[in-house]
């Protein structure tokens, strides 16, 4: 089989990890103007060879069976990861430490929603270097995962701040009555950055391990990358999140979560320097900050109309994560395709690729309304009425999720940004939005009419 590369791009898709090599296009900066003639005449070779490309057979391995083979695990397993998630956050409320501190509870939704968007991110942005060819050589492999690493501790300790502060603001505004104190407000910001520090240290670790793993076994990470990053990074940043919640709240009335709090601040320069020292990401430390924060103040609204109806209709808590989280995931998916594809100036087929997707949800939330029914989770009323206008919702948020990532992926790529790094939050936060709205909208209407009755029993009074 041959590969090509196009323009000034590099794309070597040898199995084979070279570990001294560099590079063609760093040594390329090294030619003498002998060799530079010898590369011109190599390049008008290329050319005429891409010229006589463009008239064969299509690449096996676009094809959608492809696709669907190497999608469709990494998408159950996300499945069980957002019901595990699910799980823990139900079994979280009991514990002591969320009842004392009721403020964690808002942490939680913020806090999932960036760093997801993070590590999601950060599979899109290495499943496109991966396929560029940029991590088939030691010295540009270890350049682009330091630097990536590195880079997601300073957006992960920055959002963690974030997210901290704003949970505890919203708890104040929320209760009143409660208050705030300093040691609060520096006990939810402490634990808010160390569990998304550490999380995101296992999981960069892990997400970079199994892109190069897909590299050396001919796998395309761009179908399997994001929806595992999405399904591990909940769980284990809550149950980081649960753990450093426990050990600093014996400490809370003293400078303990204070220490804790200086010493992750610092930890963000010294990240930043290396990140800035490092030729190949340093121009991303700045970049990309402003979808993140929209995504979560979009995410939040989100979350207020699901925290408002949540006690009114039964399951709402159950289903919404995962009717959201899956048609994320396959947008995600989609939106890393395509821009691997316009990085690499090929052509994705659109039409094939949507069909596959779309098609593939179906079974999915087929495993998943079956388990939830198997073992009667969330107290629904399970009958034809609800599976089908669950499917249709699932569907519609699906179809939408696809065709938006499309568009905002060709539209970013037009005004000149990278939509590895501007896309995927814009696009989950918006399928969120969409997502609880519709499924608010649904159960209302299945209780009005008395198909199905979704109301929430009414609490008895003392």
């Amino acid at each position: 089989m041959s590969h090509f590369t196009t323009k000034n791009d590099y794309i070597e898709l040898s199995p084979a990890l070279n570990e001294d090599d560099e590079p063609p296009d760093i040594r390329r900066d090294q030619y003498s103007l002998e060799g530079k003639r010898s590369a011109s005449i190599h390049r008008a070779s290329m050319e005429a060879l891409l010229e006589e490309a463009t008239h064969l057979e299509p690449n096996p391995a676009s094809h959608p069976w492809r696709l669907i083979v190497q999608s469709l695990p990494s998408l159950i397993i996300s499945l069980i990861g957002l019901v595990v998630a699910g799980v823990l956050m139900d079994e979280y409320q009991h514990w002591q430490v969320f009842v004392n501190t009721s403020e964690l509870f808002i942490l939680l939704p913020i806090l999932l929603n960036l760093k997801g968007n993070l590590e999601m991110i950060l599979a899109s942005r290495f499943s496109t270097s991966a396929n560029m060819g940029e991590l088939d050589y030691g010295s540009s492999r270890k350049s682009l995962m330091l630097g990536n690493l590195a880079l997601l501790q300073v957006q992960a300790l920055v959002a963690g701040a974030i997210a901290g502060l704003a949970s505890f603001a919203l708890g104040v505004l929320t209760r009143p009555d409660t208050g705030g104190s300093y040691y609060e407000s520096v006990y939810m910001t402490a634990c808010s950055m160390v569990s998304a520090s550490f999380s995101s240290a296992i999981l960069g670790v892990f997400m970079c391990a199994l892109i190069l793993i897909c590299r050396q076994y001919r796998i395309n990470p761009d179908n399997i990358a994001c929806p595992l990053a999405s399904a591990t990074g909940d769980v284990v940043t809550l149950i980081l999140l649960a753990g450093c919640a426990m050990i600093l709240q014996d400490h809370m009335e003293t400078l303990m979560s204070t220490f804790v709090f200086l010493s992750m601040l610092l930890a963000v320069p010294f990240f930043g320097v290396i990140v800035w020292r490092n030729k190949r990401i340093k121009q991303l430390l700045f970049a990309g900050w402003t979808p993140i924060v929209i995504a979560m103040v979009i995410s939040s609204l989100a979350g207020v109309v699901l925290e408002h109806y949540v006690e009114k209709y039964k399951g709402i808590a159950l289903l919404t994560p995962v009717l959201i989280g899956v048609a994320g995931n396959l947008g995600s998916i989609y939106v890393s395709r395509i821009s691997t594809c316009l990085h690499q100036d090929t052509e994705e087929d659109y039409a094939s690729v949507e069909r596959a997707l779309f098609l593939m949800n179906i079974p999915v939330q087929a495993i998943f309304l079956l388990i939830i029914w198997a073992f009667n989770m969330g107290d629904l009323d399970y009958n034809f009425w609800f599976f089908l206008t669950y499917m249709m919702v699932n569907l519609i948020c699906t179809f939408i999720c696809l065709k938006v990532g499309k568009w905002m992926t060709l539209s970013f790529w037009k005004m000149g940004y990278d939509p590895d790094n501007y896309v995927i939050p814009y696009l989950t936060a918006t399928i969120d939005a969409i997502g609880t709205v519709l499924l608010v909208a649904t159960f209302s209407l299945l209780t009005s009419s008395g198909a199905s009755n979704m109301q929430m029993p009414a609490q008895p009074t003392n």
